[in-house]
């Protein structure tokens, strides 16, 4: 867990997830446990599921300044119709994902613009009115899209797998808040449901774009965005519900509007009144504690899970990323993603006037070791189509650290381009990457001229590298296997067969090439050796 914490601090990875909470509302367990969820973590899912996911706009969902409880209603009961017709419509690519997702039909209905919402409704996100109200809203989407779920089972059955599941015996944990939920239990019971899960909330990255709201339940990055086009100039881009409160106060100016950009909110600029302030919020002004409460809100009455990101400062302590883990599983998250501002070398949104290009960045790099002044090693000779190859292996005293090749009397382009793959093996060595990895890259690298070498064919040079390397791997684990290795000469009818094979093979087409006038030459595509 502490290693965990100090890479999150580090770099924001991993996220975590609470498997035993997630099986505890798993609604199928008698079909299997679930061990793991979609990168993002709001969709657990035992396997062969599939994801089938959707998101109301809640900004719209305002009228004369109150929510408009009855609108939502009808949005739930038609995107969960449109969700459950999704699952009979879709073609998935085995008959085992077909299968275990028409058996439970799980959906997953959310939200999103849930920022913009409280911003109409002029409410701070980081207060308790707003975890409320995202309390009282989510419980109204799982009911609901419950009781749509029961009518379709009415029509079409419920899901295959109902018998076992929670909601066989009226297992489907739920408090009653707003809304009676023992009612909906005994008629879940009594009628089935056509769904194993209703509700989820998604991180909705694009399709908030092409609404034009804020995504899933996160708070605005930035009140104003600015846009490069393509001629060098900016562009700003004034979220709108914030653009209408400052024209309405006689406040907007694109002056202003600049310094909101650089400031990435609002809190620290003295033109702006207290009142708004308080209201439009963005990510870096609410405490980590209130991301997360914000989080457990909904996911009190979200079947699957709920992703969302809690947002640190950069000057954040691992204590507390430490801190926020522990109350996410104690406030019932099912999972928990954390992101420390700048400990990473490339982030999707930055907030300020420019984006600082030279940073000591917290990211592991992989950089090679130095090269001791002394190292010992081997030298073997190879035979190859080039000719005598002669490949040196050095060690230091944390293994292989360099190799060098020589090629006979050979020149020009075929010394160069070994002398490439020396240098490159060397560095790939001291950088810890495994010996037989770079083996795997080298063999069976193919040239028009292949050579018979002590019973195995040797493809080309960078081939005979590889079986170097090969080599050297037995000799350090076997050194009494040494003429063994070297000499190893069986099966030789195979490998004359081989070799009779890869000299026939056109190296730019992949065709029959023939010997012609002292010349190997290709028919096809006219290559030719001389």
């Amino acid at each position: 867990f502490t290693l965990i914490v100090e890479m999150a601090h580090k770099n924001g990875e991993p996220g975590i997830i609470f498997l035993d909470r997630i099986n505890e509302f798993n609604p199928t367990p008698k079909i299997g446990k679930i061990e793991s969820s979609n990168p993002c973590g709001e969709q657990p899912l035992l396997p062969n599921e599939a994801c089938n996911l959707g998101s109301i706009n809640l900004a719209p969902m305002v009228n004369n300044g109150k929510f408009d409880w009855e609108r939502l209603k009808d949005v739930v009961y038609d995107s969960t119709e449109f969700l459950n017709d999704v699952i009979d419509r879709s073609k998935f690519p085995l008959p085992e994902i077909d299968k275990m997702v028409k058996e439970n039909r799980k959906i997953g209905l959310g939200v999103m613009g849930w920022a913009d919402l409280l911003y109409i409704l002029e409410i701070p996100y980081n207060s308790e009115k707003a975890t409320n109200l995202a309390t009282e809203i989510m419980e109204f989407i799982d009911y609901h899209s419950k009781k749509k779920s029961i009518e379709l089972a009415v029509l079409h059955g419920k899901f295959s797998n109902f018998n076992g599941s929670i909601y066989e015996n009226s297992g489907l944990k739920r408090e009653n808040t707003k809304l009676d939920w023992d009612i909906l239990k005994s008629e879940i019971r009594e009628k089935g449901i056509r769904n194993a899960t209703t509700t989820t909330i998604a991180p909705t990255g694009t399709i908030s774009m092409i609404a034009n709201t804020s995504g899933g339940i996160e708070p605005q990055f930035s009140l104003v965005y600015v846009k490069n086009v393509m001629d060098g100039k900016k562009l700003l881009y004034v979220n709108p519900i914030f653009e209408k409160v400052m024209k309405k106060t006689g406040l907007y100016s694109d002056e202003l509007m600049e310094k909101v950009s650089e400031s990435g909110g609002i809190s620290k600029i003295k033109e702006i009144p207290e009142n708004l302030k308080k209201i439009f919020v963005t990510s870096h002004d609410i405490p980590p504690e209130w991301h997360i409460r914000m989080q457990a809100a909904f996911q009190k009455y979200t079947d699957n899970a709920v992703s969302k990101t809690i947002n640190f400062r950069e000057e954040a302590t691992k204590e507390d990323i430490r801190m926020a883990y522990e109350l996410a599983y104690e406030l019932g998250c099912k999972g928990v993603t954390v992101y420390r501002d700048g400990s990473r070398e490339n982030q999707v949104l930055n907030i300020g006037k420019e984006i600082k290009k030279e940073k000591n960045i917290n990211g592991a790099r992989i950089a090679p070791r130095e090269r001791p002044d002394i190292t010992t090693g081997i030298t073997q000779k190879i035979e190859t189509g080039c000719g005598h190859l002669y490949i040196t292996i050095n060690s230091d005293e944390k293994g292989p650290c360099e190799v060098f090749t020589q090629m006979g009397k050979v020149g020009g382009c075929a010394s160069a381009q070994l002398e490439a793959i020396a240098r490159l093996t060397s560095l790939c060595l001291r950088s810890n990457v495994k010996l037989e990895s770079i083996i795997r890259q080298l063999r069976g690298i193919r040239c028009p001229s292949p050579m018979w070498h002590k019973g195995k064919i040797i493809t080309s040079c960078s081939d005979g590298v590889s079986q170097a390397l090969e080599n050297f791997v037995l000799l350090k684990d076997k050194p009494s296997q040494n003429n063994a290795v070297i000499n190893n000469a069986n099966n030789l009818e195979e490998s004359v067969k081989s070799l009779k094979k890869l000299s026939e093979i056109c190296p730019d087409c992949g065709s029959s090439i023939e010997h012609s006038e002292g010349c190997l030459i290709c028919n096809t595509c006219g290559w030719s050796k001389c």
